[in-house]
């Protein structure tokens, strides 16, 4: 009987984990906030170059992963975002290396190009030399905040926040901001001068609008619970 009662509420709260994820608030939705990932396929999602999603990422179990070794490449939104506010749960494996890009557009000069919020273990995995390489750090540009930064190590969820609005961009994680900064600003142009982006035109970071990019960098990262506030002003 005691058995029996375990076994429907175990079930029960599983079922309760599986459909929160990767759904919307009543408040959240009054609020404008929209889904990017339905959790159950890989619509609203593209290649960089218009492709289909390929078979190197799977979703499963209301999260899409790029499968380590599976080459399924970087993937982006089909919308393009200038103000908004992302919120994203990842879970990388031991040493992985991978990010989320924003403002993800071609560039006249560079290629294509986005910013990074880097998705990094910073123990193990090799590019954890360089402050701005580590987790939530803008990539290559600007390092974070460490005394703020509270990471749960690989195989647990963690939870990115990136907030930009009239120039400002913020980097959260875990509910900790981690990163401030203002686009196209005296302390950025110097940032940005002394990165691998510096002979970007337009200036790195500077375009008004882009994609979102979910990355595959050969080790296996999962995400769930993408989702998007957008604003015009």
């Amino acid at each position: 009987m005691n058995r029996s009662f375990c076994l429907t509420v175990a079930t029960t709260l599983l079922s309760f984990t599986a459909f929160a994820q990767n759904t919307l608030t009543a408040k959240e939705k009054k609020q404008g906030w929209a889904l990017l990932f339905d959790g159950t396929s890989t619509n609203g999602f593209t290649t960089p170059g218009g492709k289909p999603v390929p078979p190197g990422w799977e979703v499963k179990e209301g999260t899409i992963t790029a499968i380590k070794g599976g080459k399924g490449g970087d993937i982006i939104t089909t919308g393009q975002y200038g103000d908004f506010e992302l919120s994203v749960d990842y879970n990388i494996e031991p040493g992985c290396n991978s990010g989320i890009k924003y403002f993800y557009t071609k560039y006249e000069k560079g290629g294509n190009l986005g910013m990074e919020y880097q998705i990094l273990d910073d123990a193990q995995a090799e590019d954890n030399k360089l402050a701005n390489h580590l987790v939530g750090s803008f990539y290559d540009v600007m390092p974070p905040a460490v005394s703020n930064k509270k990471v749960n190590p690989p195989g647990q969820w963690n939870t990115i926040r990136i907030v930009s609005k009239n120039g400002k961009v913020e980097h959260w994680l875990n509910g900790e901001k981690i990163l401030s900064f203002t686009r196209g600003d005296d302390a950025y142009t110097a940032a940005v001068a002394k990165s691998k982006f510096s002979k970007a035109e337009p200036a790195f970071g500077t375009v008004a609008q882009g994609h979102i990019l979910l990355q595959e960098h050969g080790g296996q990262v999962s995400f769930r619970n993408i989702k998007i506030l957008t604003s015009s002003k």
